[in-house]
């Protein structure tokens, strides 16, 4: 179970770089999921055929087809220096034709916690409950832990062969794997610090009461991490209001978002997010840095409390982040764009205890959404790109180009498609990435 393999030297045959040391790239094949990244961080990288969009082209009020030219972009010091008009015989990397997209963000998984590299095992037996897997995880933490740096390592390997370049990982503080598991990720992502980037959420995933983690939350808040978690509040610490006001505390007092899993449905659900949208209120300073991840509760609501519930979490700009599951109780996603709610996407699990499922590809989580919503039209296939990119977008709703310009950081994808509708519509192969100006295949 490797990453594809990737060469860039079907990328860049019979082309050459400009640089300002005038240095030609090397064309060997990289080895499967270990992709070679050139380092161009105080050079200039310069990319001719670049295909971007332009606007939409329009029958009446509707939009029917994505304009788009071919550009010559330089990228310099790790973001874009300029998007000229095409300079077809200039030295360059030729992108021929392909489609250049924001780089795709993966912000929900575990990068921690993965059966990826090891062989194949399918998931545990069904129904087991969140405390059945975390008494499992008790048992198997310590040996996963042995080889955790390099199957991390391989995993983002994965993700970056499917064009993420960045993601929000979660990782288990615990007592048993006390902060080891934490320490071993960010070993794992200084090796990948030229080609991926990441925030930490520091997630109790046995609990903070249920197990005695509350200490370790602690002291993983002073380390380098960007967020305090939580975990279902009623059912695993039997306690809304100690749960969370222990993590807002926690993430005021150390300058920390907040990215909470709650699996919860029904009425616990519901007061959890009521009772964190009442807490950021009284906190303003966590306004758009405040997340509920999954928030299975928002399926089961009717039309009227959506709506209620939306315009509550746009209000306080609470987000949520999402896996986009297949249900027949699909979630709410167009009710929270309606009133602002930022919308993430992650996969969440690939290949581990919890989950056998999940590609790697964010790409495929905005395909999965077109479809559970309609998405159908130019237009509304454009816009559902989204959720791969973190919200980024080439074309603003107008149809006027938007990205990339001078000064944007310079984490982009070529895929091969013509538009992001057709991206979106048919997960285009990714044929390039780019992190930080640094070309990773």
């Amino acid at each position: 179970m490797n990453p594809q393999s990737i060469s860039r030297k079907d990328f860049i045959k019979s082309s050459s770089i400009l640089l300002a040391s005038s240095c030609i790239l090397s064309a060997e094949q990289t080895r499967a999921g270990e992709n070679v990244v050139e380092n161009f961080a105080d050079k200039t990288l310069v990319l001719k055929n670049v295909r971007l969009e332009t606007g939409f082209e329009y029958d009446g009020d509707d939009v029917i087809h994505t304009k788009t030219e071919l550009f010559t972009v330089e990228i310099e010091k790790g973001k874009i220096k300029n998007v000229l008009p095409n300079q077809p015989k200039t030295k360059a990397i030729d992108a021929k034709g392909l489609l250049m997209l924001p780089a795709f963000r993966d912000m929900h998984i575990h990068l921690d916690k993965t059966y990826y590299g090891l062989p194949w095992q399918a998931h545990l037996k069904k129904n087991k409950s969140v405390k059945d897997m975390i008494a499992f995880e008790q048992q198997v933490i310590p040996e996963l832990l042995k080889t955790s740096i390099p199957r991390t390592e391989k995993l983002i390997g994965l993700l970056q062969s499917y064009g993420t370049s960045f993601a929000r990982s979660h990782v288990n503080i615990d007592p048993t794997s006390q902060l080891d598991s934490l320490k071993h990720l960010q070993l794992a992502l200084a090796n990948k610090n030229k080609s991926f980037g990441a925030e930490l959420v520091a997630f109790p995933q046995h609990g903070i009461y249920y197990t005695k983690s509350a200490d370790l939350l602690i002291e993983a808040a002073k380390m380098d991490i960007d967020f305090i978690g939580g975990l279902d509040p009623t059912s695993i610490d039997g306690s809304i209001e100690k749960h969370l006001d222990f993590v807002v505390q926690l993430a005021l007092d150390n300058g920390k978002g907040i990215d909470i899993h709650l699996h919860e449905s029904g009425e616990s659900g519901m007061k959890t997010i009521e009772y964190l949208i009442g807490k950021v209120n009284e906190n303003p300073v966590l306004k758009g840095k405040t997340y509920v991840s999954h928030a299975f509760a928002l399926r089961y609501l009717d039309k009227n409390k959506a709506e209620e519930i939306a315009e509550k979490l746009g209000a306080a700009k609470v987000g949520i982040a999402s896996t986009i599951p297949l249900s027949s109780s699909p979630m709410p996603i167009p009710t929270l764009y309606k009133y602002g709610v930022e919308v993430l996407a992650g996969n969440d699990c690939i290949v581990d205890h919890w989950n056998t499922f999940g590609t790697g590809s964010i790409l495929q989580k905005a395909n999965i959404a077109a479809q559970i919503y309609g998405y159908r039209t130019e237009f509304e296939l454009s816009r559902i790109l989204k959720l791969a990119t973190g919200n980024i977008l080439p074309l603003d709703d107008n149809g006027k180009r938007q990205w990339p310009v001078t000064g944007d950081q310079a984490n982009v994808v070529l895929v091969d498609a013509s538009c992001s509708a057709e991206a979106v519509s048919r997960v285009s192969a990714v044929k390039s990435l780019i992190h930080d100006g640094n070309l990773v295949f």
